[in-house]
């Protein structure tokens, strides 16, 4: 079932939780570009999750799936406050983030808010800084006058937007070009069939974080959702190995 719940402006996040007892780790899934709560990994998250006594949480960002607003307001920074906002209102004890693509950006955004509150990450196909290396000079040019950059949608018959102000923000939240201060232990999986984003990146992001414990996890064959049923057998098993079910 879904709720809702309000932001100090007004505006309503919806999401579902899983709730159980205090001090449990709480799996925290962030949705890519444009996605929500209703795709398949974040609906196997939280089934496997109810399944297995976990607690979880899935949310859909402001402008996106069935929260208020509009997908133009959105940026990197609003919807990592409203990622917050959400942990600090409903979640007790720590936290497992998992961000896919785009959220695994916001992962990190948010990883670095978290302090000691922070058990692990899982990255699936993470693009930070994809405003950076994900964009010719023209497009950015376009982007730096205030226009909207509209591109092919693999995934859907509308045009992909991205809007001045998301790509602004989203250059002042650039992660990789130095040390990026997360000590959990992490698990990167990335496909290296992936058109989307580069593996590499997951490579790149790898590096930077100082956490000593990190894994990296290539499907030869993985395309840029990692969503199939291996796919998915294959993140259960990371959340696994970082809090193991008892």
């Amino acid at each position: 079932m879904t709720d809702y719940f309000a932001m100090p402006d007004g505006r309503r996040i919806a999401f579902r939780h899983a709730a159980k007892a205090d001090g449990a780790t709480t799996i925290v899934f962030l949705p890519g570009y444009m996605s929500d709560m209703a795709g398949s990994k974040a609906t196997a998250l939280f089934d496997w999750a109810q399944d297995n006594g976990r607690a979880c949480l899935l949310l859909d960002y402001s402008g996106c799936g069935e929260s208020d607003g509009e997908f133009a307001d959105g940026t990197l920074s609003r919807w990592r406050d409203e990622v917050l906002a959400l942990i600090e209102a409903k979640v007790d004890g720590p936290v497992l983030l998992i961000g896919s693509s785009m959220g695994g950006w916001l992962m990190l955004l948010v990883a670095l808010e978290l302090g000691s509150r922070l058990a692990g990450m899982i990255g699936i196909a993470s693009a930070p800084d994809f405003t950076d290396w994900g964009y010719t000079p023209e497009q950015k040019a376009v982007l730096g006058r205030g226009e909207t950059l509209f591109e092919d949608n693999p995934y859907g018959p509308e045009p992909t937007p991205t809007h001045a102000a998301f790509w602004a923000d989203a250059q002042e939240n650039r992660l990789l070009g130095s040390p990026i201060a997360i000590g959990c232990p992490v698990t990167l999986l990335h496909g290296q069939a992936d058109a989307d984003v580069p593996w590499n990146i997951s490579m790149r992001l790898g590096e930077s974080l100082v956490s000593p414990n990190v894994l990296i996890q290539l499907t030869k064959d993985g395309d840029h959702r990692l969503s199939r049923p291996e796919d998915i057998e294959r993140l259960l098993a990371a959340v696994v190995a970082l809090q193991p079910v008892s």
